[in-house]
């Protein structure tokens, strides 16, 4: 298992944990199963009212897929699998508010579960940025869900400038992808605060709120996405050329912080 799972039933809330900190949490093809059977379970869980979900360690949060995750692909020019693309609470039918306690590094397909959390609770330490450009691959889904969150030219920077330039936890903050900051040592504190909050309340009432903020966007949010799969199909290097790129890159701190 790579997701560990803590549920109190007194206050409601359930911690979902991403476990692989020994690869800086980053999603495997099991874990993204995982994560999907875990949100459709959490739909008939009546003792969770409210879920916080974080990354082991403290070096990050999530940093999206798995380098090493093989994802054979169709044959096909129009369509492309995304083996992220069902990871998030919302994918998989869930209402029940979800609270994201974000710990160190967040970049690339962790998006795809920020993009979906109600709001964020971030360490001071955190930073937040998208590799994908650096690397020959197009920011498809994590730019438009990046894009219901921050204003448009937040995210366009963010997207467009890779691995050169990460978003730290204070501008994250100022742009409101966050929502709340905390000191590392407080982070969970923090957010399980707000998430028992929630979770005290009828969860009628919560589950429907959370569906009427949700409906605000999702005509945009859906629209958008739907034009995800042809664009990185257009855009992306092959995957051995990906590689080179990656294998390339700089090592240490090769980028400015802001």
């Amino acid at each position: 298992m790579t997701l560990r799972v803590e549920r109190d039933e007194e206050s409601g809330v359930a911690v979902v944990t991403l476990d692989r900190e020994s690869r800086h949490n980053a999603v495997d093809l099991g874990t993204a199963a995982e994560l999907a059977a875990l949100w459709r379970e959490f739909r008939f869980d009546e003792e969770v009212r409210a879920v916080v979900l974080t990354g082991a360690g403290t070096a990050a949060f999530c940093t999206g897929i798995d380098r090493s995750a093989q994802v054979p692909q169709p044959a096909s020019p129009y369509s492309v699998d995304d083996p992220l693309v069902a990871i998030g609470p919302k994918a998989n039918d869930l209402w029940k508010p979800v609270v994201a306690a974000v710990n160190g590094m967040a970049c690339g397909g962790a998006f795809y579960l920020l993009g979906e959390a109600e709001f964020i609770v971030s360490a001071t330490t955190a930073t937040y940025f998208d590799p994908h450009t650096s690397y020959g691959m197009v920011s498809a889904y994590e730019a438009v869900y990046m894009a219901q969150r921050m204003p448009f030219g937040e995210v366009a920077r963010m997207s467009l400038m890779g691995t050169a330039e990460r978003l730290s936890a204070r501008r994250a903050y100022e742009v409101g992808l966050v929502s709340e900051l905390a000191e590392p040592g407080e982070l969970l504190a923090a957010a399980l605060r707000s998430a028992r909050t929630l979770a005290s309340f009828p969860t009628e009432g919560v589950q429907g709120t959370v569906r009427a903020l949700w409906s605000a966007k999702q005509a945009a949010l859906q629209q958008a996405l739907a034009q995800a799969p042809a664009l990185i199909a257009l855009g992306n290097l092959p995957p051995e050329r990906q590689a080179e790129l990656f294998e390339g890159r700089r090592p240490g701190t090769d980028f400015r912080l802001r």
